[in-house]
């Protein structure tokens, strides 16, 4: 059944490549609220997936499917990535590559294309007779359907205690017409024969399976698909204990994902064989749509998703491995890798492949976890302390309570990384990011009403400067505009119970007269009913300023004041030996930031 099209929509009716859908109508005009017009590009010269490729939907159960477990991942880095490097990988750096997708966790790796190049089959033999690859971790090998290359792979493996030999071949009309002059019944041919002597070479060896890939499968028609994997699954005598691969590339992408969910459901239910046969998928990510492709494919019912480290690959990339795998994580699914020092993988990918990760990179971009807007700023800042008093109140640790902080799907700590560069200010930047900031990295607790005067402060300085303060100039900001002096200066001071219930506070104030910058001096004194109350009765005669206490607060180490001068709500700082001294000291910087 087709969903009705709104005239407001921006997508069409299909065209008429599976029984019982409409043909379209002609395309809508554009609502009222939308002004957009032709943009003038030559989209004309370009085909829809529909008219390129048959998908023969029935219905549709990947649309209330759940990803209940990881499936087997296998990394390509070392044979699709690095063929798509400008410089691809020498011995020394593939074989660290190698060593840590081992140690993340990868249980099936494609180590090479031994056919293609001398540094592949050299490479192959170095993981066996340096004893590389541990029992539990099965290498593939990539080959064509050729003769001589299918047994030089066959050479490369010998002595591996385990093995998968993939075979590929393009089956897509354009690719069977424009690359390799043949038509089908000749590819099947070609396809046929090699499968066979891949079966006599590997003999009676139970330790050497078997794995197919239609290359451009999102291409090529269904049903030649279906004829291809059902002949190589009993040609290759698959069964339960002994499965065939079958591995659907989506070799460039041309379609929305629910396209490529839907090729992946038809041939997982009309697969022959299908508990003999581990469904596998290969995406490219031309479209920005990689990782979607994968995981609508896994709702599909595909098994085993093959793919790179941070999407290296050719063109624009393969599936990017390490999101998909965070992707399960945030959802509570154990993505069976170890992905707990986030920032050594990553360092490790980078130098073997000579490629930097980009800082907006899902889940491992320098920035990800990173907030500038003021308004993200507050919320995270408010999600870390609820979730660490939640922690407190529940009797468990930080790192076991669940996670639920606004702006962050996953716990930086969780992928080994501090909360130091969660929050950085810049002219972008609130109250609750410089707060934080303070708090977390020179314990200073700014009051709540004291925070948008200090973020104020902050604003001027990164609009003038035009880049972000980091954690050590905004305390120097702090310093400079509530504890390092200002207009009036207390050169001396005293202060005395005066009556049962009252203080007198006798002090010397110096003041800038504002002109020549010459100071002042002059003997002032103050009653009031506490000695901030008193002090500030004694400035508002040295100042000619009215001067009221509204509130003083000790946190962290350092008093706060809030001050009404002049009718005009500023808060102070100060720091002293003795808790007085700090009080006396906040109520001055208080006046001070009026004056300035």
């Amino acid at each position: 059944m087709t969903t009705p099209i709104s005239p407001a929509s921006t997508a069409s009716t299909a065209t008429p490549t599976s029984p019982g859908v409409p043909a379209p109508g002609p395309t809508p005009p554009p609502p009222a609220w939308n002004p957009q017009g032709p943009g003038g590009m030559p989209h004309h010269r370009y085909r829809p997936y529909d008219e390129r490729v048959h998908v023969p939907v029935t219905e549709r159960a990947w649309l209330s499917a759940r990803i209940r477990r990881a499936p087997l991942w296998v990394p390509v880095d070392l044979r699709d990535g690095n063929q798509a490097l400008a410089e691809p990988m020498d011995p020394g750096r593939k074989r660290r590559f190698f060593d840590l997708l081992v140690a993340t966790g990868f249980k099936e790796i494609e180590v090479g294309y031994p056919s293609a190049s001398r540094a592949d089959f050299d490479f192959v033999r170095h993981l066996v007779t340096d004893g590389a690859v541990p029992d539990d971790v099965t290498p593939v090998v990539f080959t064509p359907a050729r003769a001589d290359l299918i047994d030089r792979t066959f050479e490369s493996i010998a002595g591996l205690p385990r093995a998968v030999v993939h075979l590929y071949i393009a089956t897509s009309p354009v690719w069977r017409d424009v690359v390799l002059g043949r038509g089908r019944a000749q590819v099947a041919r070609t396809v046929r024969a090699a499968a066979e002597r891949m079966a006599r070479r590997a003999g009676d060896d139970g330790r050497v399976r078997f794995q197919f890939s239609p290359e451009t499968f999102n291409l090529t028609e269904p049903d030649f698909v279906l004829e291809l994997c059902d002949g190589l699954t009993a040609l290759w005598d698959a069964s339960p204990d002994r499965p065939v691969t079958h591995n659907l590339p989506a070799t460039v992408e041309i379609a929305t994902p629910n396209v490529y969910a839907d090729q992946i459901e038809y041939v997982h239910r009309h697969l022959a064989r299908r508990d003999a046969v581990v469904l596998s998928v290969h995406p490219h990510n031309d479209r920005g749509t990689g990782v979607a492709c994968a995981e609508l494919a896994l709702l599909a019912g595909a098994q085993r998703v093959e793919g790179c480290l941070f999407g290296n690959g050719e063109r624009t990339g393969n599936v990017d491995l390490v999101t998909l795998a965070l992707n399960l994580f945030t959802q509570g699914v154990d993505p069976q890798l170890d992905l707990g020092d986030i920032d050594r993988v990553r360092a490790t990918v980078e130098h073997c492949n000579r490629l930097p990760v980009p800082a907006r990179h899902p889940y491992a971009g320098d920035l990800v976890h990173t907030a500038f807007s003021g308004t993200h700023q507050d919320a995270i800042s408010k999600g870390l302390a609820h979730h660490a008093r939640r922690a407190a109140e529940s009797g468990v640790p930080e790192n076991e309570a669940p996670w639920e902080v606004p702006y962050l799907p996953v716990d930086p700590a969780d992928l080994g990384r501090s909360y130091e560069a969660v929050i950085r200010v810049n002219a972008q930047s609130g109250k609750g990011g410089v707060a934080y900031l303070l708090r977390v990295h020179h314990g200073v607790d700014l009051p709540e009403r004291m925070r948008p005067q200090f973020a104020r402060i902050v604003q001027r300085v990164t609009d003038d400067s035009g880049r972000e303060a980091t954690p050590e100039e905004l305390y120097g900001l702090f310093r400079a505009a509530h504890l390092d002096g200002g207009p009036v200066r207390l050169a001396s001071w005293s202060c005395h119970p005066d009556g049962p219930d009252g203080h007198r506070f006798a002090c010397t104030l110096e003041t800038d007269d504002g002109t020549t910058g010459e100071r002042t001096s002059g003997d002032h004194q103050g009653t009031g009913a506490g000695p901030a109350a008193a002090f500030a009765d004694a400035l508002a005669g040295g100042t000619g300023r009215a001067v009221d206490v509204l509130e003083v607060v000790e946190r962290g180490g350092l008093t706060f004041a809030e001050c009404r001068v002049d009718g005009v709500a500023v808060w102070g700082a100060g720091e002293g030996a003795t808790a007085l001294e700090a009080g006396v000291r906040a109520v001055l910087s208080a006046v001070n930031g009026a004056l300035r």
